[in-house]
């Protein structure tokens, strides 16, 4: 994750996920609408990557009177955040960090958008333990980022797959290209079936698919609720 720490590349990081992401606004939108469901009209929403700032102004702009802790590591990508939320800022905080920097208190909700798939098992795991405990009882967490299968022949069709809906997208073919085969090589990607299970390991109830875009899948799962 170098490159996030790169000033220049952190300022492009906005142009990369609408040509990289099949259907990343309508990835936006549903994660607004499945947060809504259940976070207050008042309610503080925990953002676990949030450099850029671009779900961070989607969500604020949808919610005028929810309140937001966004965290990532990059003080480069987190500078971005405060540009591209303008005025929205005043609604935020935002902490360079990860998840074990966050304040130990009860969220509404929380988000972790293409993300995940930067960590090794055993740090998604707890990472997403960690997000669990910040959670009050029932609360929403939306997660979505690459994950497909692992097998030898389908992991390949699926990078291919990405990297024609990228070339179709105005990047380069090339690039495309090498992008796989460094995805491929470095990223570690889980499949579905194992992503889940991490998410009811670390304690979550619920998991339902909402999104499933090429490469990309999208999950929302709920904090456990004390027993009637």
């Amino acid at each position: 994750m170098t490159m996030f720490s790169d000033p220049q590349a952190a300022a492009r990081y906005s142009e990369g996920p609408v040509r990289q992401v099949p259907g990343f606004h309508a990835l936006q939108q549903m994660t607004c609408l499945l947060l809504a469901e259940r976070v207050p009209p008042t309610g503080e929403m925990l953002v676990l990557g949030a450099g850029g700032g671009l779900e961070l102004k989607v969500l604020a702009e949808s919610q005028p009177d929810w309140r937001f802790l966004g965290i990532d590591p990059s003080a480069p990508m987190l500078a971005v955040a405060r540009d591209t939320l303008g005025p929205l800022v005043s609604r935020v905080e935002l902490l360079e960090g990860y998840i074990d920097d966050a304040p130990d208190r009860a969220f509404d909700g929380a988000t972790c958008l293409l993300t995940l798939h930067f960590l090794l098992a055993e740090h998604r795991l707890r990472t997403l333990e960690q997000l669990r405990r910040r959670l009050k009882p029932g609360a929403p967490l939306v997660v979505a980022h690459h994950s497909f299968p692992q097998g030898a022949g389908e992991k390949r069709r699926w990078l291919e797959r990405y990297a024609a809906f990228a070339a179709s997208s105005g990047i380069a073919p090339v690039d495309a290209g090498r992008a796989i085969e460094a995805m491929g090589a470095r990223l570690p990607v889980l499949s579905p079936e194992d992503d889940v299970a991490l998410l009811r390991q670390a304690g979550f109830e619920t998991v339902e698919l909402f999104y499933a875009a090429f490469t990309f899948k999208g999950w929302v799962a709920y904090a456990p609720e004390p027993p009637s």
